[in-house]
């Protein structure tokens, strides 16, 4: 055996041993996929790397391979049920380099909170990332190899499990301001950053699933959450299409890779989703964020706040998940609800379940669309109580909610 060999079996031992770490003895199936995985990509990396005329060099303990089929987005997305949000992690924005990831109070992720997650039934699991934090100068805005390393890390370990696993770009507001004054340098931006994120992932198979923008918007201003002006959905539009090029441009796994497109803000409402452009390319979706109704969903401090499920707000469901079908399911363009989900209010837990229910049962009937829970890992304090898992303890929060979140899955 040569010694690249031998460093090549040393660092796939290394990935499977990481399973055992933290919070519990681990999932000896999820435990045996890391193994095989580590190994087939540890073996195909060197090979694949060659061929590719870009400067990535993928670390082969972290190279992971596999097949994009030829079907459609809507069939892609028709196999998906129910997801979680790893939130507050790594889009975190305090600290520096990879410990950015805890600076949220947060405990470092590892591969057996990503179990627990797979094996309670949340199949599609969404990592949000912020990138701006970590990367360098124009014109090349180098992406820090420690911290692209450690988001690979992470990915594995869903992408191991067997889990959809969605990729983006998050807490990026500061420098990505969407308006005729900032674009052009924007634009470059983002294009600079997805090219070396597409060109790292640019082998794994199709249960991988960019997303280029999360709630692109002006901060502060009028129209912040109201659905954009003219001036700022064009800038959606073009920053959209740029994220698609860049990526396809990157070849490989990558040119019918799903990759979703979203609208000012992420926002569900009507002037934002029906004047959103729709790229001609045969594998996008839109990543939409509707927490309806905001008066039950969020601590509203305002005399129409709701604290009971009563359904007499049906309604505004049936609005949301209608006007997403009408917009782009209707247009064979799959709709993934990238986040939605209800706070903690004085632990009305079944309430909060009967939302649930009531949500993803119109989810499924009108448009068979896809929703990732928001969890930021706060249940009983801090700022806005979406969580529902405890990553220190590997356990859940509410039993109530978590499981009718999998009951009504699709």
């Amino acid at each position: 055996m040569n010694k690249k060999n031998i460093i090549t079996l040393i660092s796939a031992l290394a990935v499977c041993s990481a399973v055992l770490s933290s919070c519990g003895q681990g999932n000896s199936s999820s435990s045996s996929k890391a193994e095989k995985a580590a190994s087939s990509a540890s073996e195909e990396s060197s090979e694949n790397n060659t061929d590719n005329n870009d400067d990535t060099t993928v670390p082969t303990d972290l190279a992971r391979s596999g097949e994009v089929r030829d079907i459609s987005a809507m069939e892609l997305v028709g196999e998906m049920k129910t997801g979680w949000n790893l939130g507050n992690s790594l889009d975190a924005t305090g600290g520096s380099g990879v410990e950015s990831e805890v600076s949220w109070g947060n405990p470092k992720t590892t591969q057996e909170m990503i179990d627990a997650v797979y094996n309670k039934g949340f199949d599609v699991i969404r990592m949000p990332v912020t990138w701006g934090n970590h990367v360098g100068e124009a014109p090349d805005y180098k992406i820090d190899e420690a911290w692209l390393d450690r988001v690979q890390e992470v990915v594995n370990y869903a992408y191991d499990d067997g889990a959809f696993v969605i990729i983006n770009s998050h807490h990026e507001e500061d420098w990505r301001i969407p308006d005729n004054e900032h674009i052009d340098a924007v634009d470059e931006k983002t294009a600079a950053i997805w090219k070396q994120i597409a060109e790292r992932f640019r082998d794994y198979g199709d249960h991988l699933i960019f997303e280029g923008l999360n709630e692109p918007r002006v901060k502060g201003s009028p129209e912040e959450w109201n659905g954009g002006t003219e001036e700022g959905r064009r800038c959606i539009d073009r920053l959209n299409k740029t994220f698609l090029d860049t990526v396809r441009a990157t070849g490989g796994n990558n040119e019918k890779r799903l990759l979703l497109m979203t609208t000012y803000a992420s926002s569900s409402m009507g002037k934002a989703i029906r004047d959103a452009a729709i790229p001609e390319d045969e594998h996008i979706g839109f990543s939409i964020h509707a927490y309806t109704p905001y008066a039950f969903t969020y601590n509203a401090n305002a005399d129409w706040e709701l604290f009971e499920w009563d359904e007499s707000h049906e309604g505004e469901i049936i609005s949301l998940m209608s006007d997403l079908k009408e917009t782009f399911i209707d247009k064979n363009v799959p709709v993934i609800l990238t986040e939605y989900g209800a706070v903690n209010k004085d632990n009305n837990d079944e309430e909060r379940a009967e939302w649930v229910s009531c949500y993803l049962d119109y989810a499924e009937k009108l448009g068979g669309i896809p929703c990732v829970w928001w969890d930021n890992g706060y249940y009983s304090s801090g700022n806005e109580l979406f969580g529902i898992f405890d990553r220190n303890n590997c356990s859940w929060f509410t039993d109530t909610v978590t499981d009718a979140l999998i009951e009504h899955s699709k």
